[in-house]
């Protein structure tokens, strides 16, 4: 996915947020005096603390060379002190309310808690450790008491009222409508309308939840070693190639198990290992670890996930909604959680139909291999591999030849963006980075102008969380003049000291993705810092991403970059046939897995706040019957107890947001080739009516400027290979 890093959560609640008692005039006052007094303290501490002041490098990219981790609890501390006297001195104002003077002044309010706190949630989930660890944890409580001090304050959502109110007679634009509409609307659903009582629980239960969360995280940080496999002979990795025996011979050897072999575990239930070891034993303690985490001992979830479900209902309660499902998805294009029912419920049977008939043919295959047991979740990947080799004569082995990393990013990526959208990538060695595997880049527009700095940071290491994403150091604002300052993470497994790193086509394809995500980020051209990039609905944030994973499997680009690492070579068209056809295989099992975390995040956030805590596997195992969704063999993604997403993501009760974004982007791109495919012109396009105008324009709205209509499901049958008379 994307980002949903918290850093996109703090950065969108700084916008606009914060809250606290009502503001007594002589706090205004002395909070106007301590702005006056911040400066020369903020001159004489920056000697010492780089956050304190902007960066000098080009657009205000993180002086990373200069940053410790010292530097960041006191610069967000700062920050929160200064955003808060600018935040009264706005309300405090004694002038009529007016756009500049209430909105576009919180706009501008907070640039050094901005800065600071942009630049370190990142940190958290790429390079964390104990340290960085625990200044998250002693900042969360605070970063929520400051939101709540934000948006519960009274003064000043009176005067966002009155903008808000007297819209249609300021003559302002499009833009800056939508931007006091979105305030208005944030305000009332953080609850600015509650009574101070109920202003007084809700600043509670947003303080548990933003520790709950937190701790949800480093939960998974810290599991991260302890369910790690380790094997004690190279025999028991058969079905590994060399390199990857390898690398879990180094990696074992870095944990200070020399001799033995480790087997990392991922994010998601699906473990890449498992389609190719031959050992069943193996097979299934590296699932069961997967599967198990966060079940018992230090870093047991389930306390935490049952009680983050019912504070949320609570909340959602205290705003007058039935439940948690129903407050989110209000302003999202799906609008209620009977839409996103009715889309799932509409897919389920053909899909179970799909992952049924899969399951017989794997079923098959144990039987034809010799197996004389009945198929299991952890040996699903390694027999629907040969199944898949048997239907396709595809090696996934052979595969990754022709994936060579630094070729699919250069050749693939690269090319495509240039294609579609004239841009180029300039590599900036100069520019200091927070990790050596990390590269900066700039990138420059059609004509040649700079536009952006992109960082890549591709490979796993110890540190960084599972999973992808994209966030951004610095948001893209013609109010602020601000460029934007994008990175895209990933957790490739790095290939042996000397050797190349060679991909798996599910990474390529990930790859596409996040850059789908940081080209939204880049092509930002808005006002307002609150409306740029992926600052849009979580059922729109994923179309341009996905919309972009397609690109990889076009022949042009495909040919640019798919050649074989040691002779260069291009693929051969027998081989790329194959992949192709191979596209749609074992979708059935793809679908039902995202459908059933789907399904099983609604059901967590469609409680009532007088619902009790739950059992956690009882309640898991109750919400997939319910939807018929519940193959033995086929887990949901994430399980509750590492579903970061929903319960320290903020994805709650928008996991559904993906196969929404899909039926986009599957539409978007059968429209584009259906324009000449991969051309400029189709790039502008994209770019002037989805990627450019953040969330400054209504998303279907925004699609129905680029396409011409609203989208079909079909592309999406067709994507996924689900349609009838599609292989």
């Amino acid at each position: 996915m994307r980002k949903t890093l918290i850093a996109s959560a703090i950065g969108a609640a700084i916008a606009l947020s914060a809250c606290s008692k009502p503001a007594e005039e002589t706090k205004n006052s002395a909070a106007v005096e301590q702005t006056q007094a911040a400066a020369p303290a903020t001159e004489q501490a920056a000697v010492s603390n780089p956050l304190l002041v902007k960066s000098t490098l080009q657009y205000e990219a993180p002086e990373f060379d200069k940053i410790k981790i010292e530097h960041y609890q006191p610069a967000m501390e700062e920050g929160i002190k200064q955003h808060m006297a600018e935040i009264l001195t706005i309300a405090a104002n004694k002038e009529p309310a007016t756009f500049e003077n209430t909105i576009v002044a919180m706009e501008k309010s907070g640039e050094l808690l901005t800065r600071a706190s942009s630049t370190f949630f990142n940190m958290t989930g790429t390079i964390s450790n104990d340290e960085i660890q625990k200044i998250q944890s002693e900042m969360a409580p605070k970063f929520a008491a400051h939101s709540d001090n934000i948006n519960l304050n009274p003064e000043l959502f009176a005067r966002v009222k009155a903008v808000y109110d007297a819209r249609a007679t300021l003559g302002l634009d499009g833009e800056a409508t939508r931007l006091v509409e979105d305030y208005y609307e944030r305000f009332v659903r953080a609850g600015a309308n509650l009574t101070e009582e109920q202003k007084t629980k809700i600043r509670a239960l947003n303080e548990e939840q933003s520790t709950l969360t937190n701790k949800f995280q480093q939960n998974l940080m810290a599991m991260k070693d302890q369910i790690a496999v380790y094997v004690d002979t190279k025999e028991e990795l058969a079905g590994l190639s060399e390199a990857e025996i390898t690398a879990a011979a180094e990696g074992a050897k870095a944990k200070g198990k020399e001799g033995k072999f480790i087997i990392e575990i991922t994010n998601t239930t699906r473990q890449p290992a498992l389609a190719s070891l031959e050992n069943r034993e193996v097979r299934k303690k590296v699932w069961e670890a997967s599967a198990y985490r966060g079940t018992s001992g230090e870093t047991d979830n389930q306390p935490i996930v049952a009680r983050l479900a019912q504070l949320r209902a609570e909340r959602a309660k205290l705003l007058g909604y039935d439940n948690w499902a129903l407050y989110q998805l209000e302003p999202t294009m799906a609008k209620t959680p009977k839409a996103v029912l009715d889309m799932f419920s509409s897919m389920v049977p053909a899909v179970v139909a799909n992952t049924k008939k899969e399951a017989e043919a794997i079923q098959a295959m144990i039987k034809e291999t010799g197996g004389d047991f009945e198929l299991q979740p952890w040996d699903w990947e390694f027999y629907a591999e040969k199944v898949r080799k048997a239907k396709y004569d595809l090696d996934e082995a052979q595969v990754r030849e022709y994936f060579e990393f630094e070729r699919v990013l250069n050749d693939g990526l690269f090319y495509t963006m240039n294609k579609l959208f004239g841009i180029t990538m300039k590599a900036r060695p100069d520019l200091p980075v927070y990790h050596p595997d990390v590269k900066a880049y700039e990138v420059f527009d059609a004509d040649g102008k700079s536009m952006a700095i992109f960082y890549a940071d591709y490979f796993a290491r110890d540190g960084k969380r599972g999973g992808a994403w994209m966030s951004s150091f610095v948001e893209q604002s013609k109010l602020l003049n601000q460029k934007p300052v994008v990175v895209n993470v990933m957790n490739i497994p790095k290939g042996p000291a000397g050797e190349p790193t060679l991909v798996s086509y599910d990474n390529v394809t990930t790859m596409f993705h996040e850059f789908g995500h940081a080209v939204h980020g880049l092509f930002s051209d808005v006002n307002y810092p609150t409306l740029a990039g992926t600052s849009v609905s979580r059922d729109f944030v994923e179309f341009p991403s996905t919309f972009q994973e397609d690109w990889a499997a076009h022949p042009d680009v495909i040919g640019n970059y798919a050649k074989h690492y040691k002779t260069g070579e291009p693929i051969p068209a027998e081989l790329l046939a194959k992949i192709m056809k191979s596209r749609s295989f074992n979708q059935g099992y793809d679908t039902l897995e995202y459908m059933s975390s789907a399904l099983l995040d609604m059901e967590w956030h469609s409680l009532p706040a007088d619902a009790p805590l739950q059992d956690v596997q009882k309640f898991e195992a109750a919400a997939l019957k319910k939807h018929g969704v519940d193959l033995a063999a086929v887990p949901p993604r994430y399980k509750s107890t590492f579903f970061a997403h929903v319960f320290s993501g903020g994805y709650s009760a928008s996991y559904y947001a993906y196969m929404w974004s899909e039926i986009l982007a599957a539409d978007a791109f059968a429209y584009v080739q259906t324009q000449g495919g991969l051309k400029l012109e189709n790039g502008i396009n994209f770019r002037k009516n989805i990627l450019s105008i953040g969330n400054s324009k209504d998303p279907m709205e925004a699609y129905k400027a680029f396409r011409g209509q609203e989208p079909t499901t079909d592309a999406l049958l067709i994507r996924r290979g689900l349609k009838t008379g599609i292989n």
